[in-house]
């Protein structure tokens, strides 16, 4: 099934893979997010519980290093996977919500400590990834 039609001769949108085992360790497994990122420390969506979490519990700065961790790994994985820096990360595709996730939580976090620069940079990348994520996220953040 094809997720988008690109018109415009832009990049195609990058699908990073599914790695079914920290899912499942997350639902059937009742594991923390803190056993899975130790455990599958490229898995996004681990950082991403991790810094809500943090956040929901008034650990701002600790919501703002997990958010971190997790964008980076996302965009190391996005570059392996062959995005150049730009283009859709479409958030219907379930591998690509952690890392979206940590976008948005990175841009929560900034904000909450003051690095307005970076918050607005990051809600514009997630903008610019995907506009369902920023519609998804922003109403939650």
């Amino acid at each position: 099934m094809e997720m988008h039609k690109n018109l415009l001769d832009g990049p195609e949108p990058t699908l990073l893979p599914e790695e079914e085992q920290p899912y499942r360790m997350l639902a059937e497994e009742s594991a923390s997010p803190t056993q899975v990122a130790a455990e599958y420390p490229a898995f996004c969506l681990a950082w991403a519980m991790l810094a809500d979490d943090a956040f929901a519990a008034g650990r701002t700065v600790e919501s703002y290093a997990y958010a971190r961790t997790g964008y980076h790994r996302g965009l190391d994985a996005l570059r392996r996977n062959g995005w150049h820096g730009h283009g859709p990360v479409p958030w219907e595709h379930r591998g690509n919500r952690g890392f979206l996730r940590c976008l948005a939580a990175l841009a929560r976090a900034a904000g909450a400590i003051k690095e307005t620069e970076e918050e607005a940079r990051c809600w514009q990348f997630l903008k610019d990834s995907s506009a369902e994520a920023y519609t998804v996220l922003k109403q939650e953040h």
